[in-house]
């Protein structure tokens, strides 16, 4: 435990002083973009709060060098490669010129150097007859890895879209990681999440509920790249755990990503322009608005209260992710009722009619006015 506690002392502090100062840095960290579709705060904001949990984790290796950790070869070789997504990321927030595809490319590339410096970093098992020997190839292995992971870290991007609502949708998954790293008696992982955990929870007290300090892209990807390959180098070392649980832990971003993709190649719209029908974003128009009565209620306040309806739907594929780790067809079946499910709720907020058992998170608020 006691790196989960020295990264998130030393996220907590880094990130206090990122927003108490805000106005020395604020030329180049805050988000004055406040009408585009995916805005939903009233005031500039700084956006480079993954700065905050990458101190986070060099506190954690500080103290892992200090105690001698029996891995820290991994966890360097992990944190050199993640700098690749982080520092791609961290450019965008702060110069507001580095395209998606710029960023993907660097975060395919960290996917790729980390299957080169760390054993089991690569993808080489689905249990599907045909890809299981696809993948095999070496370099077609590496390849679906990077991919994969790059298609991971862009989905935790895509989904922070509120305050909150990434931080602790990665963190249940990272809490996940640590039970299962546990019960294989994997070391490595069972550190790093922990401590990735912490450094989240350190940022986390400043960005929710009041949104003092964003994500930004270079938290997002940096999130997003460790928890993907820590997934993916505990199934490379464990063939206790099945290949379908990172599968399904991710479910809810992937399918938030995929379903995304869909849409706008029905609209005939590139890919990576933004747009504001997200699941997260309906909750917010259309639910929020709905169950308070948006007349009388801050953006802030709605912001904040959208959230928890992401973690609760993340939750519905993370916690039998994390109890059938082992068992690929309970974890297909899962992931095939999760989608079902997605698909219902976003068609029932398209049609302004929200699903009744979502309401109780909020029922002592309905149309509350603020004095």
């Amino acid at each position: 435990m006691s790196y989960f506690f020295i990264a998130l002392i030393c996220s907590f502090f880094t990130t206090l002083w990122l927003v108490h100062y805000h106005h020395v840095h604020a030329h180049i960290s805050h988000d004055h973009e406040l009408d585009g579709p995916q805005k939903f705060h009233e005031t500039p904001v700084p956006r480079i709060g993954g700065i905050g949990i990458a101190v986070g984790l060099l506190g954690f290796f500080g103290l892992a060098l200090f105690k001698e950790h029996q891995r820290m070869d991994d966890i360097s070789f992990l944190l050199l490669a993640s700098s690749l997504a982080f520092g791609a990321g961290i450019a965008e927030d702060v110069t507001k010129r580095v395209s998606p595809l710029i960023r993907l490319i660097f975060t395919a590339l960290a996917a790729i150097a980390s299957g080169l410096l760390l054993a089991g970093a690569t993808i080489n098992r689905l249990d599907i007859i045909g890809l299981d020997y696809l993948i095999g190839f070496t370099t077609i292995g590496f390849l679906f890895t990077a991919f994969s992971v790059a298609g991971i870290a862009n989905s935790i991007n895509i989904i922070d879209g509120f305050n909150g609502l990434s931080s602790v949708v990665v963190c249940t998954m990272l809490a996940s990681l640590v039970y299962v790293a546990f019960m294989v008696n994997d070391t490595f992982v069972l550190s790093f999440s922990l401590a990735l955990l912490g450094a989240i929870i350190g940022f986390f007290v400043w960005n929710y509920p009041s949104g003092h300090i964003f994500l930004g892209d270079g938290g997002a990807y940096l999130i997003g790249f460790l928890v993907a390959d820590l997934a993916v180098v505990l199934v490379g070392r464990h063939l206790s755990v099945s290949p379908w649980y990172p599968v399904l832990l991710f479910m809810y971003p992937l399918i938030e990503t995929l379903f995304s993709i869909y849409r706008r190649r029905l609209k005939r719209k590139p890919a990576s322009v933004p747009d504001g029908v997200h699941l997260h974003s309906l909750i917010y128009r259309r639910m929020i608005r709905w169950v308070l009565g948006y007349q009388h209620i801050s953006i802030e306040r709605r912001n904040a209260m959208t959230s928890p309806y992401l973690w609760l739907l993340s939750s519905m594929a993370v916690i039998p992710a994390t109890l059938f780790f082992k068992t690929t067809w309970i974890l297909m079946l899962f992931c095939v009722l999760f989608i079902i499910s997605y698909i219902w709720i976003y068609r029932r907020l398209v049609r302004f009619k929200a699903p009744s058992w979502l309401d109780w998170l909020h029922l002592g608020h309905h149309k509350t006015p603020e004095p």
